[in-house]
């Protein structure tokens, strides 16, 4: 069973960070949710309204270590997208600049939340990349994107009340 603490929603939390952020505001960023990358490039869909979004995945990969302290890890995936003029490399390179502010800003925010979270429980592996997406994925269109794995604790305990006629090999 998983901790009860394990609730934090990195999607509400990237669109309170997408809609408060001035860098965000002023490059017109937008938030969406996706599932997956393939969702993420259904989403680029949108980029004839806007020129610039931060999606996050609704999935997550995820995994329970069942030695020492057993704990499950979920991972979110946030990808992040900037419009350009198709075939300009100087204005692909400004976007992508652009995107790297963008991540550097929102983790000055997530050193903060991964401070708050601890206090339930709740850990973020400080390692996180970010992986730009090769220019041929979306012409006209920089991409990027960033995962962030969170760990909690999980109870593992044996309980016979679970089982209907199940006894542990012993």
């Amino acid at each position: 069973m998983n901790s009860p603490n394990f609730n934090w929603d990195a999607a509400a939390f990237f669109e309170r960070l997408t809609g408060s952020n001035r860098f965000a505001r002023d490059n017109a960023y937008r938030f969406t949710r996706v599932s997956s990358l393939e969702g993420f490039h259904g989403a680029l869909g949108i980029m004839n309204s806007t020129t610039a979004f931060v999606a996050v995945s609704d999935t997550s990969d995820g995994a329970v270590d069942i030695e020492n302290t057993p704990h499950t890890r979920r991972v979110k995936t946030v990808f992040l997208a900037k419009r350009h003029t198709a075939d300009d490399m100087k204005a692909r390179e400004r976007s992508m600049d652009n995107m790297r502010e963008l991540f550097r800003q929102f983790m000055s925010v997530l050193i903060l939340e991964k401070t708050k979270l601890e206090e339930n429980n709740i850990f973020i592996d400080p390692r996180i990349s970010f992986t730009e997406i090769g220019r041929y994925f979306f012409t006209g269109c920089a991409c990027a994107f960033f995962q962030i794995a969170i760990d909690t604790y999980s109870d593992l305990s044996y309980n016979p009340d679970e089982w209907l006629t199940l006894e542990p090999t012993r």
